[in-house]
């Protein structure tokens, strides 16, 4: 089988420069380069107190991704779960990896009653 190159979706974005990525990189807790050409991408590890509590973060981000229509990377282990953002169809990485970062960051981030998955 043949592999085909993404074909870019209108107004999804573009590539945002180095120095971009480096400045959106600061605003955003925990988050680091990873990979480097065509894998670079923008990844963060969350560590849990069970594994089910892993697999529900895992959930809970596949669901969020499924609404935005952008599907990160994910690394399941016992208790832990590696997301790793990049933006396929304009090969690298765009604003919308960013947003779905600190979309994910706030699954992790408690609400007013103490609510949170990690």
């Amino acid at each position: 089988m043949n592999a085909v190159a993404p074909t870019p979706h209108p107004g999804k974005g573009q590539a945002l420069s180095g120095p971009q990525v480096v400045a959106r990189l600061a605003g955003l807790d925990g988050w680091k380069l990873w990979g480097d050409g065509d894998t670079l991408a923008i990844e963060k590890t969350f560590r849990f107190g069970s594994y089910l509590q892993t697999l529900a973060f895992a959930n809970a981000v596949a669901y969020m991704a499924g609404q935005q229509d952008h599907h990160p990377d994910m690394l399941l282990a016992y208790r832990s779960c590696s997301v790793r953002w990049r933006s396929h169809d304009v090969a690298g990485i765009s604003h919308r990896d960013f947003r779905c970062a600190a979309l994910v960051d706030a699954l992790t981030t408690p609400d007013k009653e103490g609510n949170a998955l990690g």
